[in-house]
């Protein structure tokens, strides 16, 4: 795969394809929109596209950092978040051992438990701690807020969210007309929050892939869905 992409990008996008993580077609959205393509992070459930995710997450990561992020935990909402939390800092310690290799990884509970070391946070402590929150989407931002307002509640301070794919398209209009501009949902969390958040691939990423993989026919219906979903920020 040749294109304009970091080799870290590349790589990542070629996991995905190879893995059926990332396709190509028809795909109804819960938004209602009928997407050309589909992410699915749940299926990089194999050792080699594991690795793959983790790798390209703490790519990013470490570029993130030259930007400026600095953090001490990574932490991975329940569900989906949780081994990605716990096999990027593995990869973090590996890819930057002179300075990440101290890097510690937490998660929640979606219930409290009330035995034993009890509390809503599995990991390490995150009371002064800065945190980055990792996940496979940002699709409306509810969870990215429950999130926050958790690492919050434990006395943490949020650093930024790293996601897998930023899709790069507006919020769904509230009445329906989907021919108003609009924010989105990532680009809400940063104005709200004041944060960095980052992906691995951004739509933008994915379709400059597709010019050395795709059809033509894919490339277009890919570049017309994000004219008319792309969002104002």
């Amino acid at each position: 795969m040749s294109s304009q992409l970091a080799p870290y990008k590349q790589d990542f996008l070629k996991s995905a394809l190879s893995g059926g993580v990332l396709k190509f077609g028809s795909f109804e959205l819960k938004s209602k929109r009928i997407s050309p393509y589909f992410f699915n992070a749940g299926l990089f459930h194999t050792t080699r596209l594991a690795a793959a995710i983790a790798t390209a997450f703490a790519q990013a990561v470490v570029d993130a950092r030259k930007a400026g992020l600095e953090f001490d935990i990574i932490f991975g909402p329940a569900y989906k978040g949780i081994p990605l939390a716990a096999i990027i800092a593995v990869e973090l310690g590996r890819l930057a051992p002179e300075t990440l290799d101290t890097v510690s990884y937490s998660f929640d509970r979606k219930e409290a438990k009330d035995h034993g070391e009890g509390g809503n946070i599995v990991g390490a402590p995150l009371k002064g701690k800065r945190v980055l929150i990792v996940d496979d989407v940002i699709t409306a931002g509810t969870a990215k807020r429950e999130a926050i307002d958790k690492i919050r509640k434990e006395g943490g301070i949020v650093a930024g969210i790293a996601v897998a794919v930023d899709r790069m398209e507006k919020l769904p209009a509230t009445d329906g007309d989907e021919t108003k501009p609009g924010p989105s949902a990532i680009g809400e969390l940063r104005k709200e929050y004041g944060i960095p958040i980052f992906a691995i691939l951004t739509l933008d990423d994915i379709i400059e892939g597709m010019k050395s993989f795709a059809s033509e026919e894919d490339i277009k219906r890919t570049e017309e869905y994000r004219q008319k979903y792309k969002a104002t920020d």
